[in-house]
């Protein structure tokens, strides 16, 4: 799916958003494509993966580990000192954390490389950590900050985490299921990502967007990030790009699911999420077209 095909899709929630009144629709439609479309796609593409290949990926391996200290960590020492909102505390690090590594990050390191084979191991990896982390994050904030016994238990009845969990157990114990089993299941989920964009268009609301929330994600997110790995891994090669691009992606859809799911400052994550996708999309479109 390239970036076109996404904002058109997007576009297309949220006209909906007006032509159906009846918000159950959209629950419904949410509930679908969370519940059980995403979990079969986030189970069969780590489940049809195997150690060999989570040991190949090294440099880029690495990175995503940095990127995620990075983010969660300055985010979280920011909230700490400087929001006193704890729903906006948990939506900060979430936002912060979790980027828009696929359905944005793809077609963006396709402008720069035209193998995007290092970016889609980048997503992968992300996915692997950062999908259960910020399920417990949304599960903790949402409990007023409960033990981490109660925020673990609700993180783990989120099913896309709960699947990805599951999928991990068995690529580290080296069981491999069968490709007639895995590749139904992963084109059935597949699914998952135009429901979730079309969703995602029906709940954009700008009402609630937020300048300070704005520059708050942007450097968590994107600004950091991209001088981390700009600073650290400067040089040419396909896996350079890759993590450059996939490092400084906006907040995923994923993650605004979340705040949905949790009720933790929903409309406030949308409006960031919107405004800072185009920004970066402007960004990475005015290097390719300077020669970067």
């Amino acid at each position: 799916m390239n970036i076109y095909e996404m904002l058109a899709l997007i576009a297309v929630g949220y006209t909906l958003k007006f032509l159906i009144r009846d918000r159950r629709i959209f629950q419904w439609l949410s509930f679908i494509s969370t519940r059980f479309l995403l979990t079969l796609f986030v189970f069969g593409n780590v489940a049809g993966k195997d150690l060999a290949y989570l040991v190949s990926i090294k440099t880029v391996f690495v990175y995503v580990i940095l990127i995620i200290i990075l983010s969660l960590g300055t985010s979280y020492l920011y909230a700490r000192r400087f929001v006193k909102d704890e729903d906006w505390r948990g939506a900060l690090m979430i936002l912060s954390t979790y980027p828009n590594a696929a359905a944005m990050g793809f077609p963006i390191a396709s402008l720069f490389m035209s193998d995007i084979t290092p970016a889609i191991l980048y997503s992968t990896t992300n996915s692997l950590i950062v999908l259960p982390l910020a399920t417990f994050i949304a599960a903790h904030y949402s409990s007023g900050k409960a033990s981490v016994r109660r925020s673990l238990v609700k993180a783990l009845k989120f099913p896309p985490t709960a699947a990805n969990l599951l999928a991990l157990a068995l690529v580290l114990a080296g069981m491999h299921l069968p490709d007639w089993f895995l590749n139904p299941v992963k084109a059935v989920g597949w699914w998952s990502i135009p429901l979730l964009l079309i969703y995602f268009g029906s709940i954009i609301d700008l009402r609630d967007f937020r300048l300070r929330h704005l520059l708050e994600i942007g450097l968590f997110r994107s600004v950091l990030p991209f001088l981390f790995v700009f600073l650290t891994l400067r040089g040419t090669g396909d896996v350079y790009y890759a993590i450059l691009v996939e490092a400084s992606m906006p907040p995923a859809i994923m993650a605004n699911v979340l705040l949905a799911h949790y009720r933790l400052k929903a409309g406030e994550g949308i409006g960031v999420t919107v405004v800072l996708t185009l920004i970066i999309l402007a960004f990475f479109t005015a290097l390719k077209t300077a020669g970067f």
